[in-house]
């Protein structure tokens, strides 16, 4: 009885929070009119909630008066309300940009600050309205006019909400209660190696829509094959059998498809002359969808990726991923990347490392940074962040870690960069974690099965063993794990001793490796935090991975140093991880220069 009172339960929360979340992406929604929300935001700093929970805590939106809260925007206040607050004398910040780099005393602020934005809009009755929000770290509730909209979880991942009806003419008001507060049971948990940054980190739009619209395609190249285009077109709020017309004028393709009577287009067009996409050649060409009154455009490139054996190929070739991992954050300028000069500096140092690869490290970064990625030539890894100790038997938490790998399929599954899509890093063994992981997976290949599906997985070590046996890999197209031989394990110099037991005849690529530096830190080769070690440490283990037959790939920790609290030594660190090949000033440190020139001579070999 009590275990079916549970399920009911679990049931109950995970279908009472699907109806009371945003709607499903409109894909593409930078290319649809839309007006820009960003700017300076007023800001309340809530600890206790005040904003959102009366004094016997039950919350203002679930209470018969619905009474108090930020959100609230009556004119008249009387004894019962929070009298004690006031938005238009709230200091501002940036939007987007997390708080903690903008206030010195929320620089380690962890819970709920509510924010607001004043804007004019202009409904007509014949159009449809969409409040976008790229990112909020991480719980969001949202209101506009002071009526709730609905509630997000999840601090990197799109969602919107259907705003028709409801935006006034003239001044509107939107707010949202944003809370960074970590717990065991999301996605990521409590325990992280990077700076917990709140608040609204990406852009805020009004979009506006026809009534019958496209809401979503697919077009990219069927798995393997470079001479069909498979995909679909959604259509909302259109006749089920409307036709759409899928135009790419570059290469003369043409095609009119009818619904399916159901609101969607299966699309299936034959291609002969496609330019592929490639890092050497990132060709993108202008592709126009059209359906009845509604028209949307694109820049896509079209590519294949699959393996065979323990080769990677890249339209049909065998590469190289040249990698190194990223973090969303700006060391030169603290904080979340906040626009696209900074995430254009951050890949125009991979390349300078002559990077073709990028690992989008540990959740998904922006929809800018991707497109910027498909504009330069970066193959990219994209990350859900399903990290370290989840709650593997919580339901409700593996719908979450569903929710938000779902929502970054949907919204880059356009994107030619993206060749992998990771469902976690380090995860540890255990049976309930490999059904959680293993059901990652599938959903994976049900949503998308034209991309390779990987994990960061861990190793162990038995003697000189170095040991990749983790059942999961039966699951996975790479084998790709973390191992920071030479600084968590063994000296660099003593390296060579070991060897790799690889359980599966696979691609490897190795998803972390390294050790810290303080740049600017200057001693021998076997004095930890210089230069020179981490410059050992580069030059005796790229020698060591070498000896796996199946390396194909690497992505080392990290390009740049990043803030985390887990890294406290006053001197070495003072709250940064000192991974990075470059500091926080922008200084390269001398591993990065060894680093690329094994990536220069491993581009010639694989030309």
């Amino acid at each position: 009885m009590n275990k079916l009172r549970y399920i009911y339960i679990v049931i109950l929360l995970i279908t009472g929070t699907a109806a009371f979340a945003q709607q499903s992406l409109i894909q593409n929604i930078y290319s649809r009119k839309h007006i820009s929300l960003n700017g300076r935001w007023n800001y309340i700093i809530d600890p206790y909630e005040m904003g959102y929970y009366d004094y016997r805590h039950e919350p203002f939106d679930q209470s018969k008066s619905g009474k108090g809260g930020f959100y609230d925007d009556r004119k008249q206040i009387d004894k019962s309300e929070l009298i004690e607050y006031n938005f238009d004398l709230a200091p501002t910040i940036n939007v987007p940009g997390d708080w903690n780099s903008q206030a010195e005393k929320l620089e380690l602020y962890e819970g709920t600050i509510w924010l607001r934005q004043k804007f004019l809009a202009n409904p007509a009755n014949d159009k449809k309205y969409v409040l976008y929000f790229g990112a909020v770290n991480y719980e969001a509730h949202v209101y506009l006019n002071g009526k709730k909209l609905g509630v997000h979880k999840g601090g990197f991942t799109p969602f919107q909400f259907d705003v028709t009806g409801k935006l006034k003419k003239g001044e509107n008001f939107v707010v949202v209660k944003a809370d960074n507060t970590r717990k065991q049971d999301e996605i990521p948990t409590v325990n992280t190696d990077w700076w917990n940054y709140g608040g609204i980190t990406r852009d805020v739009l009004l979009a506006e829509l026809p009534k019958s619209h496209i809401s979503d395609y697919k077009i990219q190249l069927a798995k393997g094959n470079a001479g069909k285009i498979e995909g679909f077109v959604k259509l909302e709020g259109a006749a089920a059998n409307e036709e759409v017309t899928i135009s790419i004028p570059e290469a003369g393709v043409k095609a009119t498809i009818k619904g399916d009577g159901q609101g969607r287009a299966q699309v299936n067009i034959p291609v002969r002359k496609l330019k592929l996409w490639s890092p050497e050649s990132p060709k993108l060409y202008h592709v126009e969808i059209s359906s009845g009154n509604d028209k949307v455009s694109d820049k896509i490139g079209f590519r294949t990726i699959e393996t065979r054996g323990q080769d990677i190929l890249l339209n049909g070739k065998a590469v190289f991923l040249r990698g190194i991992s990223l973090h969303d954050e700006n060391p030169l300028i603290p904080g979340r990347l906040r626009s696209s000069a900074d995430m254009r500096m951050m890949l125009n140092q991979a390349k300078e490392l002559n990077c073709n690869y990028v690992r989008l490290a540990h959740y998904p970064h922006s929809e800018e940074m991707v497109r910027l990625a498909d504009e330069m030539g970066l193959l990219v890894w994209a990350e859900v962040p399903v990290y370290w100790t989840i709650s593997w038997e919580n339901a409700a938490t593996y719908q979450n870690a569903e929710k938000q790998l779902t929502d970054l399929i949907e919204r880059d599954k356009n994107r030619s960069s993206v060749i992998i899509w990771s469902i976690g890093n380090e995860t540890p063994l255990s049976e309930p974690r490999f059904k959680f992981m293993s059901s990652l997976a599938a959903k994976t290949r049900e949503l998308d099965n034209t991309r390779l599906v990987s994990a960061a997985l861990e190793v162990h070590r038995k003697g000189f063993d170095v040991i990749v046996d983790d059942p999961l890999g039966d699951k996975l197209d790479l084998v790709s794990f973390n191992q920071y031989g030479g600084w968590y394990w063994a000296l660099p110099k003593d390296l060579s001793k070991y060897k790799f037991q690889i359980k599966y005849n696979k691609p490897v690529v190795i998803t972390e490796v390294g050790g810290s530096a303080l740049a600017g830190f200057h001693g021998d080769e076997d004095t930890r935090w210089t230069e020179e070690f981490q410059e050992s440490l580069y030059k005796n283990q790229i020698p060591f991975m070498s000896t796996m037959s199946g390396l194909r790939g690497m992505t080392p920790w990290i390009l740049t140093d990043f803030k985390s609290p887990r890294r406290q030594h006053p001197y070495f660190q003072d709250f940064w991880n000192r991974k990075g090949l470059i500091s926080e000033t922008g200084k390269k440190k001398k591993a990065f220069f060894v680093l690329k020139d094994f990536y220069e001579k491993t581009e010639q070999k694989y030309k």
